[in-house]
């Protein structure tokens, strides 16, 4: 069975065909600038890289386009559409209505459309994407595969914000959550390679968006995303969680609406904000090397605050059983894990130091020092992977 996964952005759709019978990947790539000048997409397959350009007006175009790349008699990887069994999509938001994947019908379009309020950035161009699959794939299977879902089995207790209660029942402000298939793959490869189903695991997704996850028998009970993605550690250009009267403070000194100042919190901190040089941890790394102290400061910042979320949902779950870095950052940032790492023996965890920094790209490494009582693990996550299998699933179960 062959599956297209579909991720779609406001201005971007990534894609990649996967042969479920192996879970290969036949073709990935990207479509960028969708309905702006200088629109082109990126194909990869069978060890060829092509870039296409031209005008892509809308995200049916766009896939349209792909789906003329797909079935190039040249370079293309099937003779037609017909061989693409089902399409699986990433959408951002779930609310309290999709605590899973779900095949897509007429009803949970209209429910999508009701999610707007919750993800206003993510959700119109995620229900765009369906939209076009459905103009193009129209008596093809579609699922909607959510990143709030992994986190829908929170406890009250942890999804509840401390404000009247009413706020949550009429208006469903509560944490969600996000980075949902990252944090479900990468916890299951953990558990599989701990040889234990009621692991303790803490699965750290540290990359342009960044979010820890408390997993307890295969189930989110934590997260430090909130009811948007703005929450939790500082990012690339997000803040994390801040004072919310820091709004009010920010307001006074400059006479900004509060639509202004979230997208100063969104687009113009973390990183980029406290270092002054980039949202990319790499150009940090070099500044911070060239010397520059607030670039350093990045570093300490981030480190300091993935600690204080791995020791908080250590207790929150009696115990450790291994620690789980992915996403670019997490994967491929020695030096962050290092410091994240240090002085954590009092939660009998260790890493050993030479492991990290000989550590190979793109593989499972496991760089637990002998005397740690935890693990410390890479795995590379594979979110379009996730979204395949469940798409495989739904599709077979129709």
């Amino acid at each position: 069975m062959k599956v297209l996964v579909v991720n779609a952005g406001s201005s971007s759709l990534k894609y990649q065909l996967l042969d479920m019978e192996n879970e290969k990947v036949i073709a990935k790539g990207n479509c960028e600038k969708i309905a702006i000048p200088g629109s082109f997409i990126k194909y990869k397959a069978n060890g060829i890289e092509k870039v296409f350009e031209g005008d892509l007006k809308d995200h049916t175009q766009a896939l349209s386009t792909v789906f003329d790349i797909l079935t190039n008699a040249e370079y293309g990887v099937v003779k037609s559409l017909d061989e693409i069994d089902a399409v699986g999509h990433r959408i951002v938001h779930g609310g309290e209505i999709f605590t899973d994947s779900v095949l897509i019908t007429d009803d949970v379009m209209a429910q999508l459309e009701e999610l707007i309020p919750l993800g206003p950035l993510h959700m119109p161009a995620n229900i765009a994407g369906v939209k076009a699959c459905q103009t193009l794939f129209k008596n093809k299977p579609q699922v909607a595969v959510f990143d709030t879902a992994f986190h829908s089995r929170m406890p009250k207790e942890a999804f509840l914000y401390g404000v009247p209660y009413e706020a949550y029942t009429d208006w469903k402000i509560r944490r969600y959550g996000f980075h949902g298939t990252s944090h479900k793959f990468v916890s299951k490869e953990c558990a599989e390679l701990l040889g234990k189903k009621d692991a303790k695991i803490i699965t750290c997704h540290l990359g342009n968006g960044s979010s820890i996850s408390a997993v307890k028998n295969g189930i989110s009970i934590d997260t430090s995303m909130g009811m948007t993605p703005l929450a939790g550690v500082m990012m690339g250009t997000r803040s994390g969680d801040v004072d919310p009267s820091i709004l009010e403070t920010i307001q006074e000194k400059t006479g900004w609406s509060l639509k202004e100042i979230v997208s100063y919190l969104n687009k113009k901190s973390g990183l980029l904000g406290v270092g002054g040089v980039s949202s990319d941890m790499r150009d940090n790394e070099n500044a911070m090397k060239a010397g520059n102290e607030r670039a350093g400061l990045v570093y300490k910042m981030l480190a300091y605050q993935i600690k204080k979320f791995i020791g908080s949902y250590a207790v929150a779950m009696n115990g450790v059983d291994a620690i789980v870095f992915t996403g670019g950052i997490g994967e491929n940032d020695a030096l962050l894990r290092d410091l994240v790492c240090t002085d954590l023996d009092c939660l009998g965890i260790v890493m050993d130091k030479e492991k990290n920094k000989n550590f190979k790209r793109g593989v499972v490494c496991d760089l637990t020092a002998q005397d740690s009582k935890c693990k410390v693990f890479v795995i590379p996550t594979n979110e379009e992977l996730m979204i395949a299998r469940d798409t495989l699933a739904i599709t077979n179960e129709k």
